[in-house]
């Protein structure tokens, strides 16, 4: 009796202490390539907002972040800014094992699905591939397809100044909002669905993705903005109300 009284005692000083508390998530921000697409404006604005959500947040500016095998596993998320870029057999592995691990990964626009135009395999986990932006820059409307889905839960369709993506897509993604091409720009692809928010599974891990984000001021419009939010936690599997998922290695 006197030896569970002193457990007790002593997980109640460990509580109050602040050290039984559950373990901070981390996450990785890496950024890079062809500057036109701001990727450390981006990225300067959703990392301090995972910092406010708790998370240990590191930002970095080089692939090789991708070959500490023994850090990457300890992460909960990373989040790729990088469009046109080389990136090794060695760094691409490290990425893919950590994603196949448990790791989640989150990105928007080309910093995403505009990475490594050399590697299938990245591709094949991203679940998507930029291929054309008809017209450059112009209006378009962003239509919410599964309003139940935690990451698009209460949001409207919505209008867009910016490019909007052509892609080659994954048919398992599951896609959470589209866009409808008008045939403009490109007469044959008028009336074309395409997925602009999509998440999907990569062993066990997570990856989130979004066409969105152009340049930093594209997340000026707040469903962008929040789209990338709960797309980032969810991947970190820290977005309240998604569900059963597989655990990390």
């Amino acid at each position: 009796m006197k030896k569970r009284i002193l457990v007790v005692l002593l997980m109640a000083c460990l509580a109050g202490s602040g050290l039984a508390q559950e373990k901070k998530k981390k996450a990785l921000f890496v950024w890079g390539g062809w500057e036109n697409h701001e990727p450390k404006q981006c990225v300067d604005i959703f990392a301090p907002w995972l910092r406010e959500q708790g998370f240990d947040v590191e930002i970095s500016n080089t692939l090789d972040s991708y070959l500490d095998a023994a850090k990457l596993r300890s992460l909960d998320l990373i989040v790729q800014a990088v469009t046109l870029a080389d990136i090794t057999p060695e760094q691409e592995k490290g990425l893919l094992d950590a994603v196949l691990g448990g790791v989640g990964i989150a990105g928007w626009h080309g910093g995403l699905a505009d990475s490594f135009r050399s590697s299938v395999n990245y591709e094949y986990m991203i679940g998507g591939q930029w291929v054309a932006h008809p017209g450059g820059i112009i209006d378009y409307e962003v239509t919410i397809a599964d309003p139940k889905d935690p990451i698009t839960s209460g949001l409207t369709d919505f209008k867009m100044h910016s490019e909007q993506y052509y892609l080659q897509v994954d048919p398992i993604n599951q896609v959470l909002a589209t866009t409808r091409f008008s045939g403009r720009y490109d007469r044959w692809t008028k009336d074309v669905v395409m997925p602009v928010v999509w998440k999907k599974p990569f062993g066990k891990g997570r990856v989130f993705y979004t066409s969105l984000g152009h340049v930093a001021a594209d997340f000026d419009v707040p469903e962008a903005r929040e789209i990338v939010k709960r797309g980032m936690l969810w991947a970190a599997r820290a977005l309240k109300d998604d569900g059963p998922s597989e655990k990390k290695d």
